[in-house]
């Protein structure tokens, strides 16, 4: 019986990894035709507790509700199967473009590249400006994601961020106002409080990684995917500028294999996350590769699942807390800026070379904010308008 209902999960789980493009908006959409209105796994009530918590909380959020509907379902090995198999198609894809189309020395590789580099700027363009009309809609959030903008422009260091998620946190606290909406939560988890509150533990400890200090490429990956999955608010497009910041900047991957890899992401389905096993693949000697790919994939969401895990017990108190709902609100308005901030840098810089390439991105940009065409239509465009430019 147990086999059949993780089998069940893996296969409904899969489905989707093949067939969800969108974007995690989109794939919210698709859990819920497929959990709540065909499978009926859960309640449409439970299911929109689900999405609060993901939402709410630092990671990628269609995932940690992918992940928690697995757990609703099948306990803790659910939640992994419902993982598994919605990220491995999307893994997949990315590994063998890294392994074999980046490694290709060619003139049209190079222009298949800038292509792919091309659609991360309509793309960031249009998650900046659906993100500012639903996290920043009044006058003080739009202060708050406009001086975040404002200091990442002017100052470059490591740890700015960081500075960014702190400011946005304690200028919520005095400037915005909590939700005063509260919902029932009645979920029956396979687990209590104190095992929640191991799970937190270990959320926790993992973050003094930096603290062994060995000096290996593949350790300098972990510790950087997992303070990026800890800490980035909005999922996917939100964790570029904080990825590039420590992997780019530090010279393990070059800018170009970094926007390549994330153009490449927009083509396939499932969660913007497996671009982690992209630039796992990337890796030196045998740092890279397979192992390199499926480290850095795993590590990149782990911090998302056992915030998942450790919150979940506890969301009925935690969703009424004006302190905590006032900083959050904070911290997703930095994170408009923070995005508004990548648009620029390193999206920008180094992706635009002309003019033409001003309108390939700019026309991508009015297909998916205006037309609200695919992502994939998106990419097929920027590739032909790299390739035709390259041709004249």
């Amino acid at each position: 019986m147990k086999l059949q209902l993780h089998t069940d999960i893996f296969k409904a789980f899969f489905t989707l990894g093949l067939t969800a493009f969108g974007g995690p908006v989109a794939h919210i959409a698709y859990f819920r035709q497929a959990f709540v209105e065909n499978r009926r796994w859960l309640s449409d009530e439970d299911f929109t507790q689900l999405l609060a918590v993901s939402q709410t909380l630092p990671g990628p959020a269609s995932s940690q509700l992918g992940f928690a509907i697995g757990l609703y379902r099948g306990g803790i090995l659910g939640a992994i199967n419902a993982f598994i198999a919605f990220t491995l198609p999307s893994a997949l894809a990315l590994i063998l473009f890294a392994t074999y189309v980046v490694a290709i020395a060619s003139p049209l590789k190079d222009t298949v590249l800038h292509g792919l580099q091309l659609v991360a700027l309509p793309v960031v363009a249009d998650a900046v400006w659906k993100m500012s009309r639903q996290l920043c809609p009044d006058l003080n959030r739009r202060i708050i994601a406009g001086l975040s903008l404002l200091f990442l422009l002017l100052v470059a260091f490591s740890f700015s961020q960081f500075i960014v998620m702190g400011f946005g946190a304690i200028a919520g606290l005095y400037l915005l106002q909590p939700n005063t909406k509260s919902q029932t939560f009645s979920l029956n988890l396979p687990y209590g409080k104190k095992t929640a509150s191991l799970f937190f533990a270990l959320f926790i400890l993992l973050f003094f990684i930096p603290l062994l200090n060995i000096d290996q490429p593949l350790f300098h990956f972990i510790t950087i995917f997992y303070q990026a999955g800890a800490t980035v608010f909005g999922g996917g497009h939100v964790v570029l500028p904080l990825l590039e910041n420590k992997i780019v900047f530090t010279g393990l991957i070059s800018s170009e294999q970094f926007l390549a890899g994330y153009g490449a992401a927009q083509a396939v389905p499932g969660p913007l996350f497996t671009i982690s096993a992209y630039l796992g693949a990337l890796l030196p000697g045998e740092s890279g590769g397979v192992t390199g790919a499926v480290i850095s994939l795993c590590i990149l969401f782990l911090p998302g699942f056992l915030l998942i895990l450790a919150v979940l017990p506890f969301w009925q108190s935690l969703q009424t807390n004006a302190v905590l709902q006032k900083s959050l609100l904070g911290i997703n308005a930095a994170m408009v800026g923070l995005l508004a901030a990548a648009l620029y840098q390193p999206i920008w810089q180094h992706v635009i070379e002309s003019y033409t390439d001003i309108i390939i991105a700019l026309t991508g940009f009015v297909l998916l904010n205006i037309f609200r065409l695919s992502p994939v239509i998106i990419v097929l465009w920027c590739l032909a308008g790299s390739i035709i430019t390259s041709l004249l």
